[in-house]
């Protein structure tokens, strides 16, 4: 169905979801998704204030950047043993990553090379067999 951004339902959906970015304390899956549905709906201002929302809690190691959810135990690293994140964490970082990616204007060079970090990390988490744990 290809409805406009003026069709009362989208607004009705829009304005729900605008309402609930407004919360002071989304969990981080959340925050990608409403980053998400406001990129999709050109919702620039939004959309950005959640993205810079989500950079503050976003790990950063190994030249690469992802999410987590709060209070998750730390990866352990063993020797012979490549470490998987959850399928949570990897579809709330590709959340980000298309949030991140889908703007008009387009991207600027400084969100692409943020997003190639985030892409770097999604990437390093395919099993041997090119997929995801992820059923996204």
């Amino acid at each position: 169905i290809s409805l406009s951004s003026q069709h009362s339902v989208v607004r009705n959906a829009l304005f729900c979801l605008e309402t609930a970015a407004d919360q002071t304390e989304n969990h981080v899956y959340t925050k990608a998704l409403l980053a998400y549905a406001f990129a999709l709906a050109g919702k620039r201002d939004k959309r950005k204030a959640l993205l810079d929302s989500l950079e503050k809690e976003a790990v950063k190691k190994d030249g690469s950047v992802h999410w987590q959810r709060p209070g998750k135990e730390p990866e352990v690293d063993l020797p012979y043993y490549r470490y998987r994140a959850p399928s949570a964490e990897v579809e709330m970082t590709a959340y980000v990553l298309l949030a991140s990616l889908t703007s008009q204007p387009p991207p600027s060079q400084e969100e692409l090379s943020f997003a190639s970090l985030i892409a770097k990390w999604i990437s390093s988490q395919q099993n041997p067999n090119g997929g995801f744990s992820s059923t996204q």
